[in-house]
């Protein structure tokens, strides 16, 4: 089965290289990241992704969960590596101190989960929902629900869910049809069915903290009338010991084509007691909070399957005998070439490297920005960044889910007809991979978002601020020639295509709002491709300049700089394609009659 070895290097230089991050005075706590300081963090996180993760991800594939007398079983050696993970501290890193945290920045944390996940997914889960149920205590509920909560959340004896979709409605919550009933003393008595819901039940944790969308007596129709609840499966005494179990209960663990070892559940409530969280009626702003905490993760999960993957697929090109090289055998004392001597490999896996290294370097600058906006000492810092993760969160959930998958089935591909066959384990990721582009908003709805309502964000301010820093950038570098040769004119043409679509869906889309929305997909993906090229170009630049000081070693730099040339070559002229596809508008989409399909 494929092996999983933690890119160290890579965020070592992505974040002590590139984005300079112990220079960063100004975002708390990011001065005492120094390398000795992440570089411990991310070995030990690393080992246990390695050793403890990779190995039990085929066995949660293979044995899924089992429903058993109310309980869901999880699969063998779950509840000894989540042990582990909690008697480590693992899921408290960016926790508030406050409630037991140890307040460590987001941007290492996501390195940390991004290494785990891609050795885990399904596993891994567990701990990203239990955050996502934190953040949305921790910014929305009030002191005593912090209190009752959060300790144990931070540090994973607990764990939590998100409940928002129901057998008639997915996205569309405004067809939420859960009830809230008031009974007395601040509770309430919630009753309904939710579906989905990723690690619904399980036998990790002492007890599960659900947090419900639902409607309450008189509320108005659609999204309006929604109201949060933290609805424990185990209700809580005031000293924290737990009570009774709760009226509620797992009608089924789904079949699923991938993730099989995470618990994903019909949640039935039965008149359980729950207790409101926030404002009565404002409950999707407050679920908002769990929601794109939980878009920018699953984006991190489009990444690191894609690096899971490639790494299986560089050794297999490396190792399977097939044919020989069209210029004269590479190994003529074997029968045959290694697979990575024809050219069409080579591309499968150099479509994957750019993307995977590119990726960290992307996501990594965004969780930066995610600390700006959270530990910046400068207010107006701190909002021009939370402007910039507004605009920046669909880019990341639909980009690196659609391109992850996409690049995760080409690492298959490299496999041949071995990679169809469950022994080599590479059909898991592509299997695996394929929900990150369906849950938490599908790549359809972050597009929707991004065009409909991020590009006139504070009437386009977030997006000039993109372009403006991609001006700078290049007019800071155009200097240094090689730089603006390989990577800098490249990303000046890209940029032009990105502000041309834009302008394009400012004069058509006032006319015709589909002319928009039939290129949503197209832009994000054009979005996307920009920011690679920005996160390659500022790889380069570090790579060029330690390789100009004499600094490490020698042929990693330069390895990195051919990688990130490829990126500009070959892949980032995609989006001329996709600024063509725009400007046709919405006729070739929208012509044809409902009843021709």
């Amino acid at each position: 089965m494929p092996a999983y070895t933690p890119p160290l290097d890579d965020y070592r230089f992505v974040l002590h290289e590139v984005l300079k991050v112990q220079d960063e005075a100004g975002i708390d706590g990011y001065p005492e990241m120094t390398e000795d300081m992440t570089g411990a963090i991310l070995e030990e996180a690393g080992k246990i992704a390695r050793d403890v993760l990779a190995p039990l991800n085929a066995v949660g594939d293979r044995e899924g969960c089992r429903l058993e007398n109310g309980v869901v079983r999880t699969p063998e050696g779950f509840r000894e590596a989540w042990n582990l993970l909690v008697e480590g501290g693992w899921p408290s890193m960016e926790c508030d101190p406050d409630y037991g945290g140890q307040g460590m920045p987001s941007v290492l944390n996501m390195a940390v989960g991004t290494m785990q996940s891609a050795a885990n997914m399904a596993f891994m889960m567990y701990s990203g929902l239990t955050h996502g149920a934190y953040s949305a205590i921790h910014t929305h509920g009030s002191d005593a629900q912090k209190r009752t909560y959060l300790p144990k959340l931070v540090s994973g004896e607990w764990t939590g869910t998100m409940n928002l979709t129901e057998p008639q409605c997915g996205t569309d919550l405004g067809l939420v049809r859960t009830k809230a009933e008031p009974a007395g003393d601040g509770a309430w008595n919630l009753s309904g069915q939710k579906i989905f819901i990723s690690s619904g039940e399980h036998d990790l944790a002492s007890n599960i903290i659900h947090l419900v969308l639902a409607r309450t007596p008189g509320a108005a129709e659609g999204t309006r009338g929604l109201s949060l609840f933290i609805v424990p499966k185990f209700l809580v005494n005031d000293d924290g010991s737990l009570d009774a179990r709760n009226s509620l209960s797992c009608g089924k663990v789904e079949e699923k084509m991938g993730i099989h070892g995470n618990s994903t559940c019909v949640m039935n409530y039965d008149g359980a007691t729950g207790w409101m969280v926030g404002e009565e009626g404002k409950g999707l702003r407050a679920m908002f909070t769990m929601m794109n905490e939980a878009r920018l993760l699953v984006g991190m999960q489009g990444l690191s399957q894609a690096h899971v993957a490639y790494q299986a697929a560089a050794s297999y090109a490396k190792e399977r005998l097939q044919g020989r090289a069209v210029t004269g055998a590479a190994a003529p004392d074997k029968p045959a070439d290694p697979l990575i001597v024809h050219p069409d490999v080579r591309r499968l896996l150099l479509d994957q490297k750019s993307f995977v290294e590119g990726g960290i370097g992307f996501l990594s600058w965004v969780t930066m920005l995610l600390d700006a906006e959270k530990r910046h000492t400068d207010p107006k810092m701190r909002e021009k960044a939370a402007d910039m993760v507004a605009l920046l969160t669909p880019v990341v959930k639909g980009f690196l889910t659609e391109e992850g998958f996409r690049l995760t089935a080409n690492a298959q591909q490299v496999f041949g007809g071995h990679g169809y066959i469950e022994e080599t384990g590479i059909s898991q990721f592509v299997r695996d991979a394929r929900i990150a582009m369906i849950y938490e908003g599908t790549t359809g709805v972050q597009a929707l978002d991004l065009v409909g309502r991020k590009l006139a964000l504070k009437g386009g301010q977030p997006i000039m601020t993109f372009f403006e820093y991609v001006k700078g950038y290049i007019r800071d570098n155009e200097d240094d020639l090689a730089l603006a040769k390989d990577f800098l004119n490249p990303l000046k043409k890209a940029s032009k295509d990105l502000q041309q679509a834009a302008m394009f869906f400012m004069q058509a889309g006032m006319k015709n709002p589909n002319a928009a929305l039939a290129g949503s997909v197209d832009f994000l993906h054009l979005f996307g491709h920009v920011c690679m090229a920005l996160a390659w170009a500022r790889m380069a630049k570090a790579a060029h300049r330690a390789i100009q000081e004499g600094r490490g070693d020698r042929a990693w730099y330069e390895a990195k700089i051919v990688t990130g040339r490829y990126y500009m070559r070959r892949v980032l002229p995609e989006t001329g394609l996709r600024l063509a596809r725009i400007e046709t508008g919405a006729d070739p989409v929208m012509d044809l009659p409902a009843e021709a399909f």
